[in-house]
């Protein structure tokens, strides 16, 4: 089996930062994308960022030039760097990977257990 285990979430006030961090554990022959999913009450969630393996980002058009993606290869960790938090940031966020188990497996999604993030005064 695969872990993500998420922290960094917190109480914020608005104009403030978080950095939010999710290592990844147990059965791990390699690891293409990793990112963060955000869902808010009464909402789907939604895509934050996400990276490859190889760098390649992608940014949700409601965080970028806020928020930073960036991964970790030898820790297997994903960061999120978020600057500039507003009240409509507030949710529970999800980091999420794309991993190979074992060298001939197939590629299977897992999910955090997801970290609160509240931006508020």
């Amino acid at each position: 089996q695969v872990q993500l285990v998420e922290s960094g979430g917190g109480l914020v006030q608005p104009g403030g930062s978080l950095r939010l961090s999710c290592a990844a554990s147990g059965s791990i022959f390699s690891i293409n994308v990793m990112g963060w999913y955000r869902q808010a009450p009464g909402k789907q969630r939604e895509l934050v960022a996400v990276i490859t393996s190889g760098g390649s980002t992608n940014y949700a058009d409601s965080v970028k030039g806020r928020f930073t993606i960036s991964r970790d290869n030898a820790k297997i960790t994903v960061y999120l760097q978020m600057n500039s938090l507003s009240p409509e940031d507030t949710a529970v966020y999800y980091c999420n990977a794309l991993v190979r188990p074992a060298v001939l497996s197939k590629e299977r999604t897992f999910w955090g257990q997801g970290t609160q993030v509240t931006v508020s005064s």
